[in-house]
Formats: C-alpha cells, sequence, structure tokens
C-alpha cells in the first residue's frame, strides 16, 4: 500500500472535523444540538440520512458477504433499501408531526409512561452501542490493512474524531458532516467499481471461482438452515431500519411531515444507486483474488482488490480514494450514532432540559457529556472484542430494533388499544429475547449448528414474538390505554401544522 492511503484518510477525517468545526457558528440552542431547530430541507437531509446509513457493513462487509457467498447475500442491501419503504409508508411523516425529540420522548407522550420512556431509553443506547462496535472494528481493520498499524490505532482516531465533531455542533453540524459524506462515499464506490467492471470486460478477465457461489440459498452464510436465515434477514432489515435510533432522530429535523415523505423518497433514490457497486466489487472479488477467502478477512475485498486489478498509480489513487470512503462510512454513521445516544444519556440519565437560558446551556453541557460517554463504551468494547463480520453484527443491531422499537412504532402509531403493559411487555421481552441471543452469538460463536443459527438471526422468532405480546397483554389491559389515546393519534394523522401543539406539550 502507498502512503496515498495515509493522506487520504487523514483529509477526509481532517475535512470531516473541520465541518463539524464550523457547525458551531450555527449551533446554540438545545434544539439546534438535537434536531438542528427542525430547519433542514428534504435534500440536504436525505443527503445526511444517507450518510449515516451507508455504514462500514455497506461500504465493506456488503461487499465481503458477497465475495464470501454469493447471491444469496443481496438480500442485505435489499433489506436495508426496502426498510425505507416501510418507514416512509408507515412511520415517517407520523413521527415528526410527533415533534418529540427522541424515541423515549415519543414513547413517553404516546402512551403517558415514564416507565415506557425509560425502557425506551435504555434500548436506545443498546442498540446505539450495538450498531457503533463494527463502525469502530472496521476502522481498525482498513488503517491495519492499509498501513500495518495496530487495530486499537484506527478505531481511536474514529473515536476522537467523532467525539471532536458532535461536541462542537450536535445535530446541526452532523448534518453538513454527513451530507458531505454520502456524496464522497458514493464516489469512492463508484468509481474504483465502474474502473474494475470495465478493465475486467475489456481485459475478458478471469472467470469466477464459483463452487455454488451463484446459486441461491445454498448455505446462506455457510450456515445451515439457509431458507430461515433468509427469512431472519429480510424481517430484521425490513423492520428493522424504522428502530434504528440514529435514522428516526433524523425526521425530527424537518419542517414537517411532508418533507419527512419527501426525505424518505429521496433517500430510496440515493441508497439504490449506492447499492449497485459494493456487489459488483464483491463478484470481481471473486474472479480476481479467489484465495482471499481462505485469509478470513474477506471485508478487506474492496481495499484491495483496486490495486490488484488496476497496476500503477492510478490502481493506487483508487485505493486512496476507497479508503476514504471506508473512512467516511465509519465517521459519519459513528457521528448519527453518537448523536442519537448522547441525546438519550442527556435527558433521560444526565438530567432534563428546561426552557430558560441557563438550563439550555446546561443541556448543551450535558450534551456534550453524553456524546462522550456514547463513543468511549463501545469503543472499550471495540478494544476488548476480537474481529467480528461486519456486516452480520450490524444485521444484529438490527434485530434487537426490529424486535423493539417496530412493534412500539407501528402499534403505537395505528393501534388505539395499545395499552400501557402491552408496550412495556414488548420491549422487555422482545428487546430480552434479542439481546440474548445476539450476545450469544457475539461472545460465544462462531457457530454452525442450527440453534447457532437462531441466536445469529433471532429476528424471525423475536418480532412475531414482541408483537404477540404486545397485543396480547394490551388485550388483557383495555384500562390500561392512556386516557388521551384517540386525541394523540388524531395529531399523530392530522395534515401538518396542527400536531405541533398539544401533543409535546405533555412531552415537554
Amino acid at each position: 500500500m502507498s502512503n496515498a492511503d495515509v493522506i487520504a484518510i487523514g483529509l477526509i477525517t481532517l475535512v470531516s472535523v473541520a465541518i463539524g468545526l464550523w457547525g458551531t457558528r450555527v449551533s446554540r440552542s438545545t434544539s439546534d444540538f438535537l434536531v438542528a431547530s427542525r430547519t433542514v430541507t428534504p435534500f440536504w437531509n436525505a443527503s445526511a440520512i444517507s450518510g449515516e446509513y451507508l455504514s462500514a457493513a455497506s461500504f465493506l462487509g456488503i461487499a465481503g458477504l458477497v465475495y464470501l457467498y454469493g447471491i444469496d447475500m443481496l438480500w442485505y442491501p435489499i433489506g436495508y433499501t426496502v426498510g425505507y419503504l416501510v418507514l416512509l409508508l408507515f412511520v415517517a411523516a407520523p413521527l415528526r408531526r410527533s415533534g418529540a425529540y427522541t424515541i423515549p420522548d415519543f414513547a413517553e407522550a404516546r402512551l403517558e409512561s415514564l416507565a415506557v420512556r425509560r425502557v425506551s431509553a435504555a434500548l436506545v443506547v443498546i442498540i446505539g452501542w450495538l450498531y457503533l462496535l463494527p463502525q469502530f472494528q472496521g476502522a481498525g481493520l482498513t488503517l491495519s490493512i492499509l498501513t500495518g498499524a495496530p487495530d486499537w490505532v484506527g478505531k481511536l482516531v474514529v473515536a476522537v474524531a467523532v467525539i471532536v465533531s458532535v461536541v462542537a455542533g450536535g445535530m446541526r453540524s452532523i448534518t453538513f458532516v454527513q451530507a458531505f459524506q454520502f456524496w464522497f462515499k458514493l464516489t469512492a464506490i463508484a468509481l474504483p467499481a465502474i474502473t474494475l467492471l470495465v478493465v475486467w470486460y475489456r481485459d475478458e478477465g478471469p472467470a469466477f471461482a464459483t463452487e455454488g457461489w451463484q446459486v441461491p440459498l445454498s448455505g446462506f452464510g455457510g450456515r445451515d438452515l439457509a431458507v430461515y436465515t433468509t427469512i431472519s434477514l429480510v424481517v430484521a432489515t425490513f423492520l428493522g431500519t424504522m428502530g434504528l435510533p440514529h435514522i428516526l432522530v433524523r425526521f425530527y429535523t424537518n419542517p414537517d411531515g411532508a418533507s419527512a415523505r419527501r426525505t424518505t423518497l429521496v433517500v430510496l433514490m440515493l441508497l439504490s444507486a449506492f447499492y449497485l457497486f459494493p456487489p459488483v466489487i464483491g463478484a470481481l472479488g471473486r474472479a480476481y483474488a479467489p484465495a482471499l477467502a481462505a485469509t478470513g478477512q474477506a471485508d478487506v475485498v474492496v481495499l484491495v482488490l483496486p490495486e490488484l486489478v488496476v497496476p500503477g498509480p492510478w490502481g493506487q489513487l483508487l485505493t486512496a480514494l476507497v479508503s476514504a470512503g471506508a473512512f467516511a462510512a465509519f465517521l459519519s454513521t459513528a457521528s448519527g450514532l453518537a448523536v442519537s445516544v448522547a441525546g438519550v444519556l442527556s435527558q433521560d440519565v444526565l438530567g432534563q432540559f428546561g426552557r430558560s437560558a441557563r438550563r439550555a446551556h446546561s443541556g448543551v453541557r450535558r450534551f456534550r457529556q453524553g456524546t462522550v460517554i456514547a463513543v468511549v463504551v463501545p469503543l472499550i468494547l471495540a478494544l476488548a472484542a476480537g474481529r467480528l463480520n461486519i456486516a452480520e453484527t450490524v444485521a444484529m443491531a438490527f434485530a434487537v430494533a426490529a424486535s423493539t422499537f417496530c412493534p412500539l412504532l407501528l402499534l403505537g402509531i395505528w393501534w388505539p388499544r395499545l395499552s400501557v403493559p402491552g408496550a412495556l411487555a414488548a420491549l422487555i421481552v422482545g428487546g430480552t429475547l434479542a439481546v440474548t441471543a445476539v450476545t450469544s452469538a457475539l461472545l460465544l460463536g462462531p457457530f454452525t449448528s442450527w440453534w447457532g443459527t437462531l441466536l445469529i438471526e433471532p429476528a424471525a422468532w423475536s418480532v412475531p414474538i414482541a408483537f404477540a405480546v404486545a397485543i396480547i397483554v394490551s388485550l388483557l389491559t383495555p384500562d390500561r390505554i392512556p386516557p388521551h389515546t384517540r386525541r394523540t393519534l388524531a395529531l399523530l394523522h392530522t395534515p401538518e401544522q396542527l400536531p405541533e401543539q398539544g401533543f409535546t406539550a405533555r412531552n415537554r
């Protein structure tokens, strides 16, 4: 690898931090730090959402999984994208109309329960930390492969850059950072993929080393129960997107519900464009570097393939570009997660925000303290953990999100008979089952047996159980339905301006 890789990574990190620091000029209030004062336009918000959504799993992990296991892995980009369609249809506009700052805000206001708020807050932190793990893992892997530096160096670089960017200006400055990072990542993955494909076609490049690689359901991810694993992955990605705290908080930054819907449509187009390219690189890796599968580091195929296929300065430049794009992926997703987790920690752990200037200043200070906690804890976990499969670890976070916040949001927005015990039971049961499963998979894996597959991909059974628990317990406790439910639902589903009053008054 060349010095260009290090220079490119350094430049993208410095530019990201510089944009974040620039955000201090326009970030003053608590609302600026948490939701950018709800003034982000659909295009900029869509770019920022796409920037933080396209994580290490998207930039490195999908190509690595396609390289290893073939066509079955295309369910990852399909699921990640379709999850936004589900979000658009059922959640985006009502959630924006709620006027809440965080998921716990919404949960408390909808169900009028402090207990539901506290459980939701704990789950936001758990999901955020679980999702941050692969970002740090990917950063350590990337810098280690490119420079030979110890694994912890890349993790520490990303952690420090994220803390500086988020502490500087919160959501408002991170919006600028993530929007820039999306367009950079799209360029960094598209240009190498197109170049490699042209070279392969022009030179009539090597054939793919298949061995069942192109056959659907030929052993999903090398595990048993391929059909079950496919179904579980589809459930997790289709329904888990709406439960990701760093994605949901973005819809609170739109001016109104109509803007939230337009934002989601633009996101679908941007994600569809990006996800055309990682599978191309994974497939070409199967042709040019079949021996890489034996190293256990398939995630690095995006990093090593350009220079392998295109020797010389052009190949080095492509490698530098894709390396910087990978770091942009780690930084943007980690920044979004840090904002969402810090918002919950600052409100539900470090204290409540008030309206006076003094209390507002205190709120900003607590947000910054929450940012440090939000980043440092998963950094320690990442330093202690071994090398994990990036895309599969992210899929676990989706499974936890789908098993907890998906039932809460869908039933909370669309079903008037949801009771406080029903919501609590769903969050606790779904969260306990999914977190126990994925934690066991991370600590005790890898597994090859059928029961191990059930732990690695729990969504197919944990999500239905969570929905069933919510519905059954709610039907058994009709006296615990919040008294203002119908009024709240009317506000959630009434077009625009009206929801700005009344619903959030109780929440504040």
